[in-house]
C-alpha cells in the first residue's frame, strides 16, 4: 500500500441490510463427536485477533458476482474449497454484513449464524482431518466500505461510475466470506456481471467475457482466473465504464490496464512504464512472480491510498512514477512473499519504500545515502507527518493496529534495508534479497524468519538490534 494526504470523505454509503438468515432448530454446535470441535474464530494475529479463523485452510476460492451499481446492489455465491486441519464440528467465515441465503456443505445443508463478522457454519456431519471439503454460500444485500482503525477507507467503496473492492488489512470480509487473514492464500476464480458497458476487473488474467440478457437490459460477465496463491487483502474486483488497453512486456508478459476514461493519458504513461519497472526490479529482486501484470488507474476521491492489488495495483488517481514502482515492487513483497502477521507488514512496505528511493537515484535524482540522511535529519516530507508524527515513533517491527501503516512501517522499514545494504555490502545485499524472494515465493514469512535468513547468510552485526527493534533515533556516524 501506498499512503497518502487524507482526502475529502463523502457522506455514508447506505446502511446494509442487517437481517439475519438461519436455518431452523438449536444454534450451532459447539462440541462434537468423535473428538470433533469448533474451528476457532480467530487467526490470533497479533494487531487483528480476531481475524481469519482457526480449522482449515482455503485453496480455492470461486466467486460468481451479479453487481448493479445504480442501488449498489450484489448478488453473489462463494465457493470455497478447503482442507481441515483439525476434525471440525463447526467452523467460522469473515463476512461483514450482507444477508446469507443459504450454506451448503459438500452438497448438504448447513445450519449458520451470525455475530459480528462471524459466519459460524455447523455441517450436517463434521469434517474429518485432512480432508477436503467445499462450502457454497449464496448471499446479497449492498455491501459496505469498512472504517480502518488508522481513519482509512476500505471495504466495498462505490465511486462516482462504479465501484471498487479494497482489503487492506480487514476489507475483504465486506463483499466475500472467507478466512481473511493473509496467512491463508488461495488460488481465485471470480466472474462479476455487471451492466453492458461496464467492466469488471479482478485477480489474475481475464479468461472470458461473455454478454447475456434481453437486447434492452444486456449484460457482461467478465470471469478472471489467478492460479498463483493470493492473500485476501489484496484480492479484489473494480467495477466502472473503464476503458482497457492491452500490451505485452519484451519478454512477453501480458499487461492489462484499465482506466477511467477521464485517466486515459495517466493510463498511456503508466501502461509504457510497467515494462521499464518490471525489467529493473527483475534485475535487483529476481523474476517476476506472476503471469501477467498491469494497473487500474481509477478517479476515486473516497480513499486516499494506493493498493497492491495482485497482480494489477489500484490507483485512486493519476499515480506518480515512484507510486508505480511501490506498487509494483509489492507483487515481490507483500503479495509472493506475504507477511505471516500484520505485525509483519514492514517486510512488504520497506521494501517497496526502499525500491523508491533506488529508482530516485536510478533516474538522476538524490543518492540513496542521501535520502536515507534526509530521512534521519528529518528533512524529507515522508520522514514526518502532519500531524506531528515520525519515524522514530516505534520501531518497525512493533506497529499497532492502528499505526500499521504510519511511517515507521514504511520509512524507518527502509532504512533498516539500506543499513544492512551499508553493512554486508551491495553484492551480499542484493544477493539475499534475490534468494530471498525465491526461497519463500508464494508462501508468508515473518520477520524472525528474515532476521535469521540474513544472519545465516552474512554478518549483520548490530544492524537489526538497532535500527529494526531498537526504540527512539539511533546514534549514526557521517
Amino acid at each position: 500500500m501506498a499512503t497518502g494526504r487524507p482526502l475529502p470523505r463523502r457522506a455514508a454509503l447506505p446502511a446494509a441490510l442487517l437481517l439475519l438468515a438461519a436455518l431452523g432448530g438449536s444454534g450451532c454446535g459447539t462440541g462434537g463427536e468423535g473428538g470433533a470441535r469448533p474451528g476457532a474464530a480467530g487467526a490470533h494475529d497479533p494487531l487483528f485477533p480476531r481475524l481469519g479463523n482457526g480449522g482449515y485452510d482455503v485453496a480455492h476460492y470461486g466467486l460468481t458476482l451479479d453487481y448493479e451499481p445504480e442501488g449498489n446492489r450484489l448478488g453473489a455465491t462463494a465457493v470455497i474449497t478447503a482442507r481441515a486441519t483439525q476434525h471440525l464440528s463447526a467452523f467460522n467465515l469473515d463476512l461483514k454484513g450482507l444477508t446469507v441465503r443459504s450454506v451448503r456443505v459438500d452438497g448438504e445443508p448447513a445450519r449458520f449464524q451470525r455475530k459480528g463478522t462471524e459466519l459460524t457454519v455447523e455441517p450436517a456431519e463434521p469434517v474429518a482431518k485432512h480432508r477436503t471439503f467445499e462450502t457454497t454460500v449464496v448471499y446479497d444485500g449492498q455491501p459496505q466500505p469498512v472504517k480502518d482503525a488508522d481513519g482509512s477507507t476500505e471495504g466495498w467503496v462505490e465511486t462516482d461510475h462504479g465501484a471498487v473492492g479494497l482489503g487492506q488489512p480487514t476489507g475483504s470480509m465486506a463483499w466475500f466470506p472467507g478466512n481473511h487473514h493473509p496467512s491463508d492464500k488461495a488460488a481465485y476464480d471470480i466472474a462479476v456481471t455487471v451492466p453492458k458497458g461496464f467492466t469488471a476487473v479482478a485477480n489474475g488474467e481475464l479468461k472470458d467475457t461473455r454478454d447475456k440478457g434481453p437486447k434492452d437490459d444486456r449484460r457482461t460477465t467478465f470471469s478472471w482466473h489467478s492460479g498463483e496463491p493470493v492473500a485476501s487483502h489484496v484480492a479484489s474486483v473494480a467495477v466502472g465504464e473503464f476503458r482497457v488497453t492491452t500490451s505485452r512486456t519484451r519478454g512477453g508478459l501480458p499487461v492489462y490496464v484499465a482506466a477511467h476514461p477521464k485517466e486515459s493519458e495517466a493510463a498511456a504513461k503508466v501502461a509504457a512504464l510497467i515494462p521499464e519497472v518490471l525489467e529493473w526490479q527483475s534485475g535487483l529482486f529476481g523474476p517476476y512472480p506472476f503471469s501477467s501484470t498491469g494497473a487500474v488507474v481509477d478517479r476515486n476521491p473516497y480513499v486516499g491510498y494506493e493498493l497492491e492489488t495482485q497482480p494489477k495495483p489500484y490507483f485512486h488517481g493519476a499515480p506518480t512514477d515512484k507510486l508505480v514502482v511501490h506498487e509494483l515492487t509489492h507483487q515481490w513483497f507483500g503479495n509472493a512473499l506475504t507477511p505471516a502477521t500484520w505485525r509483519d507488514m514492514w517486510l512488504s512496505e520497506g521494501f517497496a519504500q526502499y525500491s523508491e528511493w533506488m529508482w530516485e537515484e536510478k533516474r538522476g535524482g538524490r543518492s540513496v545515502r542521501q535520502i536515507f540522511d534526509d530521512y534521519y535529519d528529518g528533512k524529507d516530507p515522508e520522514s514526518r507527518g502532519e500531524d506531528g508524527e515520525s519515524i522514530w515513533d516505534f520501531p518497525p517491527s512493533d506497529p499497532q493496529a492502528e499505526t500499521v501503516s504510519d511511517l515507521p512501517v514504511y520509512g524507518r522499514g527502509a532504512m533498516v534495508l539500506h543499513k544492512l545494504r551499508e553493512k554486508v555490502g551491495d553484492r551480499a545485499f542484493f544477493a539475499l534479497v534475490r534468494n530471498w524472494a525465491e526461497r519463500y515465493r508464494h508462501q508468508n514469512v515473518s520477520t524472525q524468519r528474515f532476521v535469521e535468513f540474513c544472519k545465516d547468510a552474512e554478518d549483520v552485526g548490530d544492524v537489526f538490534d538497532v535500527w529494526l527493534y531498537g526504540k527512539g533515533k539511533p546514534a549514526v556516524r557521517r
